[in-house]
């Protein structure tokens, strides 16, 4: 037996530049058609299109140590665009509003045909990534994964 889920419900990341970092994510979540469900000082969980972004801060003992996307866990994640014009939007928004690190700005990538995308970062280095795939919006049977066995 399976099951067939119905998306993510949430995705809740730790951070430590709690000054920085809510009013990043919340920006970032409401320009995306979420809205605010929670919000403390230290908290901020944004629901909308299927999604929700939940941002704490992290432990005490953690506060020291910078996320790095090669060690065991979150790499980064992405949000599916409907369209190469939104990814742009995004990007605009992520460099004029949120004064994010951009590692890299709209480009066509390799990885699907058509795979268009941009990639910054929080102010904690978390990396965030904004795509539109054309057709059914995935790799698919040309996809080409770097590192993936085929």
């Amino acid at each position: 037996m399976s099951v067939s889920v119905n998306g993510i419900a949430h995705i809740q990341l730790s951070v430590n530049d709690i000054e920085r970092c809510l009013p990043f994510w919340e920006k970032l979540c409401h320009f995306l058609g979420m809205k605010t469900l929670i919000k403390s000082e230290n908290t901020v969980y944004c629901i909308g299109s299927r999604t929700g972004v939940l941002v704490r801060e992290s432990t005490p003992e953690h506060r020291s140590t910078r996320f790095d996307q090669d060690r065991p866990g979150l790499h980064h994640f992405c949000f599916r665009a409907r369209s190469a014009d939104d990814v742009d939007a995004i990007h605009r928004f992520a460099v004029d509003e949120l004064d994010a690190h951009i590692v890299h700005p709209p480009e066509v990538g390799d990885f699907a045909p058509g795979y268009y995308s941009v990639l910054f970062e929080d102010p904690d280095g978390l990396r965030v990534e904004a795509n539109f795939v054309p057709g059914k919006g995935h790799f698919g049977k040309q996809g080409n994964l770097p590192g993936a066995d085929t």
